[in-house]
């Protein structure tokens, strides 16, 4: 019985990353400079169950939002995070992993417990996954050259993108964006919520 345990799970494990390897292998878009543009309308589900729509769901203040588009965006989304949260901006951030593709699609299920296992349970509610036809909406809007890089936006507060970056992460990336977002506040006289 044991053998058959692990066989199974090797099988589910090549599965996964064969799906993934797939999900890669897909058309490539080139990246695109945004700022100016609507963000695109797409359905999301917060790590903890709860469903929106974006750019609704960030709606009336300024937000950031972290978008990755492969696993490996892991850790230049990390390194965003790090970097926000010490720079104390008075911003919602939200991470938006968005994986495209039917096989993601189906078995998003997995994916997103695999996600809650590796995050504590109190950050669920920013971790906002994205799959399918929304997740390649989104791949197109921003292009998906280097997708390992996040894509971080910055939203004004009717949800269109005001500055956006996807060349990783960067100390002076970071302080340009907490420029942009000291104007937009300025202008606006929103100081956002975290």
């Amino acid at each position: 019985m044991p053998s058959r345990r692990l066989t199974l799970s090797v099988a589910v494990a090549a599965a996964l990353g064969l799906t993934l390897g797939l999900g890669s292998c897909r058309a490539t878009y080139p990246n695109r400079q945004i700022a100016g543009e609507g963000f695109p309308p797409v359905a999301v589900r917060a790590l903890d169950g709860a469903e929106r729509s974006l750019p609704a769901a960030v709606a009336g203040a300024p937000a950031v939002l972290l978008l990755g588009y492969v696993q490996g965006a892991q850790f230049d989304a990390d390194r965003w995070l790090l970097g926000l949260l010490q720079a104390e901006l008075a911003v919602r951030i939200v991470e938006v992993p968005a994986a495209r593709g039917f096989v993601p699609w189906l078995i998003r299920g997995t994916i997103d417990g695999g996600m809650r296992a590796g995050i504590p349970a109190e950050d669920w509610g920013v971790v906002w996954t994205v799959y399918g036809e929304d997740a390649d909406r989104l791949q197109r809007f921003t292009g998906n050259e280097r997708p390992r890089n996040v894509r971080a936006l910055l939203l004004d507060a009717d949800g269109r993108v005001v500055w956006s970056h996807d060349r990783g992460y960067s100390a002076g990336t970071l302080l340009a964006l907490r420029s942009r977002l000291a104007e937009l506040q300025g202008a606006t006289g929103s100081t956002g919520s975290k």
